[in-house]
């Protein structure tokens, strides 16, 4: 069952879902629009085109991504890829789960994210992974309304609730050796 409206403003108030920082606003119809936060991730540029990531090995992750601070505007140029996060904590119960995607207003410029997952049970913020494929350069500002989550009850309780390596994350997490 996706929670609507009503039954988010009741899983929040009752603290079976956690949000914060929390503002009535990004709850819509059916789901919470997450805000960005003013840190982005980029491939380190000192990498050239020739370097090759390898997932399993550690040396090739270190130094794979510069992460950024505390920015007033994050500029994504064309062509690509950067790790952003929501400024929002979520903290999901052991029978909801959330289905994040990227809001269509951000699609239709040109910004793509693929679907992500948030697992009964998980707690952080939510790291997005986003590229440009516009000709053009984005300008993305803190604090606006990015990614949309929708969240669904299991039938039962999931047994195996989120225990992974990004539980508890706060802003962009980098990806971690396979």
């Amino acid at each position: 069952m996706i929670l609507s409206d009503f039954d988010l403003n009741n899983f929040i108030k009752d603290k079976r879902l956690i949000v914060r920082p929390f503002d009535k606003e990004i709850i819509r119809e059916n789901g919470l629009d997450l805000r960005l936060s003013g840190e982005v991730a980029r491939h380190n540029p000192k990498r050239g085109k020739e370097f090759v990531i390898d997932p399993s090995d550690e040396k090739t992750l270190r130094d794979e991504y510069i992460i950024e601070k505390k920015k007033d505007g994050i500029i994504v140029e064309p062509g690509t890829q950067v790790l952003l996060s929501t400024i929002e904590f979520v903290a999901l119960p052991d029978n909801l789960v959330g289905f994040v995607e990227l809001r269509s207003t951000w699609a239709r410029h040109g910004l793509f994210m693929p679907p992500t997952m948030i697992d009964a049970g998980f707690a952080g913020t939510i790291t997005l992974e986003v590229f440009n494929s516009s000709r053009f350069s984005m300008l993305l500002r803190p604090r606006v309304r990015f990614a949309h989550v929708i969240f669904a009850t299991t039938l039962n309780r999931v047994k195996n609730a989120y225990k992974g390596r990004y539980l508890n994350q706060r802003g962009v997490r980098l990806p971690k050796k396979l």
